[in-house]
């Protein structure tokens, strides 16, 4: 289970969160036909990003613009993250490491940090990933502890925030801030590493002072359930590449032990309802008691809820509880589940499939039916005095409101692009795996420079 402390939460004589009712969880290689792979997730011969080496695809599409960054054992040395830009690590077995902030004295700053077991290791529910923003003095500002939840191998994020409207913390000023990612194995699992995904982005202030009380109040009940036929929708291998969803039914087919990313836009004002489904199997292999997960997590990849299904080769499903509309108070409030809410922008859903629905009923496919609902009119936001950083995370873009009204998007991000530009014009083969080859050679001399 996870657990999330601040300074301001302890000035009020609380000092912990309800928990989940769930267990938490958490450019193109080959053309015309054959699958894709994102330079993210390859690996470079002959480059070694820091002290360690890139794996081959594995379970994860790391951003592919990400820096490589080498976290430190102690706080001397420790390399600094930039609000804004997206850092690749690797935390070793037993490990811990540390990176380095230096923020003002006006921005909310969060940082996300996705751990992802390689390719052949195991874990076990009890492996824990521990994130801790502290200060210059080591007093933290947060911290969270987020585990498996299974025996399945499977991405999974912990947050730390420094929260400027925190009455009480210490955490306020301008100033060097610290923080540790460090692992909390209790299991005789592989020892291999784990890579990181690190996302540190900023909140600026408001021009004027807004509610300082969580709403009370809110429909919390479950609506009626969509009805309409099924669109494929095939989920991305990761928080910067995942499939964009308005409102509807969508489906998708999943592997044992894939995971897969959908993004949802959510305006001020609106509250997101979602449903997966896993449909049956004419296998009959038993109970898995943890067979598909659900996680919900916000635009800074926070996490707000889960919902996981066990399946015994019946149809299954598994419901979100309802949420809050999005609103900026939201952050007052001492529960995941309303206290996540607290933005406007795109909110994940992750989908795992444990591996042991394929020991026990065979490799699938298996189908998803995933039923998402966004209801309430949009509001005006509370009025930020200045740009998040990366920018328009807290709004939705118009890029945003025509994937939703179009009913969602097949895939998002650059490589959306790229294969755009490879499709116009009935190119021929030939000239496609030239041009694809190029822009290969021309994002692998990038990074080396990057590095």
């Amino acid at each position: 289970m996870g657990r999330r402390c601040t300074a301001w939460w302890r000035a009020r004589g609380w000092h912990g969160h309800r928990p989940s009712r769930h267990a938490r969880v958490a450019v193109v290689a080959a053309v015309l036909g054959a699958a894709t792979v994102l330079p993210g997730d390859a690996a470079f011969a002959g480059v070694t990003p820091g002290s360690y080496a890139f794996e081959a695809p594995g379970p994860y599409s790391f951003d592919e613009d990400a820096r490589s960054v080498d976290g430190a054992t102690g706080t001397t040395g420790a390399d600094r993250l930039d609000v804004g830009t997206t850092y690749r690590s690797s935390l070793p077995q037993d490990g811990k490491l540390y990176y380095r902030l230096e923020l003002d004295a006006t921005s909310n700053v969060y940082v996300s940090v996705t751990a992802v077991p390689r390719a052949g290791t195991t874990v076990a529910p009890t492996d824990n990933l521990r994130v801790t923003l502290r200060d210059a003095n080591s007093r933290p500002c947060s911290y969270e502890t987020v585990g498996f939840g299974s025996r399945s191998p499977h991405p999974i994020a912990a947050w730390g925030a420094r929260e400027t409207h925190a009455t009480g913390s210490s955490c306020q000023g301008t100033g060097t801030y610290y923080l540790l990612v460090e692992r909390a194995d209790r299991s005789d699992s592989s020892p291999g590493a784990w890579d990181l995904e690190l996302a540190p982005v900023s909140e600026p202030r408001l021009r004027q002072t807004a509610e300082t009380e969580a709403p009370e109040d809110w429909n919390s009940a479950s609506p009626t359930p969509l009805l309409s036929e099924a669109e494929h929708r095939e989920g991305g291998g990761g928080f910067t590449r995942a499939t964009t969803l308005g409102q509807g039914v969508w489906r998708d087919d999943l592997r044992p032990g894939q995971t897969v990313f959908y993004k949802v836009p959510v305006d001020w004002g609106q509250q997101l309802y979602a449903t997966a489904e896993l449909g049956s199997s004419s296998g009959d292999g038993g109970l898995v008691a943890v067979a598909l997960d659900m996680s919900l997590y916000n635009p800074v990849r926070a996490r707000v809820d889960d919902v996981s299904v066990s399946y015994n080769g019946s149809q299954k499903s598994g419901t979100l509880d309802p949420l809050p509309p999005a609103a900026y108070a939201n952050r007052y409030d001492h529960s995941d589940q309303v206290n996540g809410m607290r933005f406007a922008g795109s909110y994940y859903l992750v989908l795992h499939l444990a591996e042991q629905v394929g020991e026990r009923f065979g490799d699938g496919p298996f189908e998803l039916t995933l039923r998402t609902r966004v209801s309430g009119a949009a509001e005006a936001g509370p009025g930020y005095a200045g740009s998040a950083q990366p920018p328009n995370l807290f709004e939705l873009t118009a890029q945003d409101r025509e994937a939703t009204n179009e009913g969602g998007s097949d895939r998002s991000g650059s490589g959306d692009a790229t294969m755009a530009v490879v499709a116009v014009g009935g190119i021929g083969a030939g000239t496609v795996l030239l041009a694809v080859l190029g822009v290969w050679t021309l994002v692998a001399r990038r990074r080396v420079g990057a590095w």
